[in-house]
């Protein structure tokens, strides 16, 4: 059977009368810069992030600062029948082990800061992780102006039971 001549034109060349080789070339060579160019961009995103972790200097050693354990009466929700207490035990992280020495004589303060803050709180300012996480935060800024000019990194909680 004899091939008719549109489609004998569709084989061998296009409309524009250019061999359909040309065009696979061009797709060719556009995979080829795409691929280079992925590649470079994955070396640069992960490449350049291995030399910056290996050039990362070690880390100092921290020391921790134990606060004694305590028990506060928490304030009263509304309708509440039974006090409620928070018995709760926490560490003090500092960056530099030489700082120890400069916090521990201010202990006492630290606590009273403690105690006054929590009995102001409720149970219900407690609930859930984003109460503890809250709690964290504003005791770390109140344990950093006892302390100053030292500086406490982190309030760590060893026990937290509200009851």
């Amino acid at each position: 059977m004899a091939k008719k001549p549109k489609e004998a034109a569709e084989e061998g060349a296009d409309e524009s009368g250019a061999p359909k080789s040309g065009k696979k070339k061009l797709v060719l060579v556009l995979a080829a810069v795409l691929a280079l160019a992925g590649g470079g961009g994955g070396y640069f995103m992960f490449g350049r992030a291995g030399a910056k972790q290996a050039a990362v200097p070690e880390k100092k050693p921290v020391a921790f600062v134990d606060v004694r354990e305590m028990i506060v009466n928490l304030a009263a929700e509304p309708n509440q029948e039974r006090p409620r207490f928070l018995k709760f035990k926490a560490a003090l992280e500092v960056r530099d082990p030489k700082i120890v020495a400069d916090v521990q004589p201010l202990l006492p303060r630290v606590e009273d800061i403690f105690q006054v803050f929590l009995r102001e709180l409720r149970a219900s300012d407690l609930e859930g992780s984003g109460g503890i996480h809250r709690l964290r935060e504003e005791l770390l800024r109140r344990v950093n102006v006892a302390v100053a000019p030292s500086r406490v990194e982190a309030v760590l909680f060893k026990d937290v039971i509200v009851q």
